[in-house]
């Protein structure tokens, strides 16, 4: 898929100190999520299921502070990024679009409520 403003990032910080990964795009939005939060949308296999079995998150886990605790944020080419979790978690692939789709701000959380 094509990058649009929308989707592609100017900027991406991961302040691990504090928890925080804030994307600011190139259509001028910032979407900044919490440790806690991005753990819970992880895509990955293990977190969301595959082949009709549920996944780990369908069990509504309460976070220990490990697992929310953001270790590091690689790049993956040009539409990913891959977080690393103090427990070692490392799989889940976050896409770009993904993460716009998903950004937690009062405006889009809104937009997603609202019916088509």
């Amino acid at each position: 898929m094509t990058p649009t403003p929308a989707t592609k990032p100017a900027k991406i910080n991961a302040d691990r100190t504090a928890g925080l990964l804030t994307l600011e795009w190139a259509d001028g939005h910032r979407s900044e999520f919490t440790a806690e939060t991005l753990r819970l949308l992880c895509p990955c296999a293990f977190c969301q299921g595959e082949a009709g079995r549920p996944g780990w998150l369908d069990t509504n886990p309460t976070l220990t502070a490990i697992q929310a605790q953001l270790v590091d944020v690689r790049l993956i080419g040009a539409y990913a990024l891959a977080p690393t979790w103090a427990d070692g978690h490392d799989t889940g692939y976050y896409t770009f679009e993904s993460l716009r789709e998903n950004c937690p701000c009062t405006e889009c959380a809104a937009a997603r409520r609202r019916p088509s």
